[in-house]
């Protein structure tokens, strides 16, 4: 593929991504922010515990296959056929399995409650195993406006299930229900969109050439489980449903942010970096201009969260969610990094080293874990900052290994992050001066406001006055959208 194609149908791909990703994140926030109203933390923490089972369990579904389909440069119907029965069936039997265990699950947590939650949930394997194969097949062919329209719809269908069952009194009921529904949605969304079907060419073969690319991807899964989800797990064990319930939405506005983003552009760089693999200057180009244009997004949104927490949580969830505000404000600060280092994790998959992947993940779990294990004793605002501090202790060996296989200069690396990080710190600067001239005499929706508009205005011109030529990728990004856009209709 040529390289002025190769761009057009990554920006094309940005574009789609973008609106599944943003899309979606601004309607599930939207439902979140009015369950959090409706519900209490203590249902929110229950959901939150059963989902760390479910997490852990459905690493084993997929095993790296969607990825594996994603990297290879050609895919035979033998693969995807035999990627997609073997699915299934893990699929089925992870749902018979958590029906089973449920309830010895929740005597191990000692909350009676999750046992029939966990059985309804598991449901969810058998759904999701019909899905996984269909979104490979479209992200390796750049055909996000498919995913974009499946995204948006299933997770308004499932925030209408969810909002209407809290507001006829279901309680924690309401989030099972919307999350069964939004994954039952996205399936049939799906299927309608996509011209394959599952046949029977199943192959031996095939089935090794897969899992000796995905048995990497399901190890970095695995270890990645932990660093992601071990808080989740050690907070409900220990501290209960209640400090989760309030861990998980000081987290969620983060969270919110990051899958915009990362989710956004890693749906395009894995198949993008893929398709220049045996191109090192290109590839060289492309994780610089990706991580500056991510820099530039990820660092005034985590910084700014981090400025405006106190208002957020009081305006957005209401005064029962203040035990979050600290929390919000300490994790934002991972917020930073956790996309260009989602990058360059990419890059060493589409480059073929997913072992490479395994054991800075082995690494960055063990320290996570042990972080965790340590913290957790004094409340679950210490674990949020162990989560802060661990995820920087990884970076350098992440880039060491990234500067090894690219020939990449670290100081060229690093520095697509200097106009982003002094543009956001200046912004942060302005926040807290609007905030101080104005408290007191001013309603908090209105210090958010005028926090809002003046970070609006000092950000975009501190990057302007630093860097002109990051402002002309950009609006040269948006020009081809556009006009790509136009083209097409």
């Amino acid at each position: 593929m040529s390289e002025i194609n190769l761009r057009q149908q990554t920006l094309k791909g940005v574009f789609w991504s973008a609106i599944q990703n943003w899309g979606s994140q601004a309607i599930s926030f939207v439902i979140f922010f009015v369950l959090a109203r409706l519900l209490e933390p203590e249902s929110f923490g229950l959901v939150a515990l059963a989902s760390v089972f479910f997490a852990f369990l459905e690493l084993f579904l997929n095993q790296g296959f969607a990825q594996a389909l994603i990297q290879r440069k050609n895919v035979e119907a033998e693969h995807l056929d035999t990627a997609f029965w073997i699915n299934f069936v893990i699929g089925v039997f992870l749902t018979l399995l958590g029906i089973t265990a449920a309830e010895s699950v929740s005597d191990w947590f000692g909350e009676p409650k999750l046992t029939p939650i966990l059985q309804w949930m598991s449901v969810s394997f058998v759904i999701s195993a019909f899905s996984s194969v269909q979104q490979a097949i479209f992200r390796r062919k750049f055909a996000f406006k498919a995913l974009s329209s499946r995204s948006l719809v299933a997770t308004l269908i499932g925030g209408l299930v969810g909002i209407g069952m809290a507001w006829q009194g279901f309680g924690v009921w309401s989030l099972v229900g919307q999350k069964l529904a939004n994954a039952f949605a996205g399936v049939v969304v799906l299927w309608w969109a996509s011209d394959w079907k599952p046949g029977f060419k199943l192959s031996t073969r095939h089935a090794k050439e897969l899992f000796s690319f995905g048995v990497n991807i399901m190890g970095s899964q695995i270890l990645t489980f932990f660093i992601l989800r071990g808080d989740d797990f050690l907070i409900g064990k220990f501290l209960g449903p209640v400090q989760l319930g309030y861990y998980t939405v000081a987290y969620r506005v983060l969270l919110t942010i990051s899958q915009m983003l990362y989710g956004t552009i890693n749906q395009v760089v894995l198949p993008g970096f893929s398709r220049i693999q045996e191109e090192p200057e290109r590839v060289r180009s492309a994780l610089c201009t990706s991580t500056k244009l991510s820099n530039a997004i990820s660092f005034p949104l985590s910084l700014g969260v981090a400025a405006l927490a106190p208002e957020l949580v009081l305006l957005l969830f209401g005064e029962k969610w203040t035990p979050s505000i600290p929390a919000m404000q300490i994790l934002a600060f991972i917020g930073p990094i956790q996309l260009s280092q989602g990058i360059s994790t990419t890059l060493l998959t589409a480059l073929g080293k997913p072992s490479w992947n395994l054991s800075i993940n082995f690494i960055n779990s063990v320290t996570h874990v042990i972080g965790f294990l340590i913290t957790v004793w004094w409340g679950f605002i210490a674990v949020a900052a162990a989560r802060v501090v661990c995820g920087y202790l990884v970076v350098p060996i992440r880039m060491l290994m990234v500067k090894k296989l690219i020939q990449l200069k670290l100081t060229t690396y690093f520095n697509q992050f200097t106009t982003p990080l002094v543009a956001s710190l200046t912004m942060v600067a302005a926040i807290f001066g609007v905030k101080y001239l104005l408290s007191g005499w001013v309603p908090l929706v209105g210090i958010l406001g005028v926090s809002l508009g003046m970070a609006a205005i000092v950000y975009p011109l501190m990057v302007w006055l630093l860097d002109r030529e990051l402002v002309g990728v950009v609006l040269d990004m948006g020009y081809s959208v556009i006009s790509r856009k136009k083209k097409n209709q």
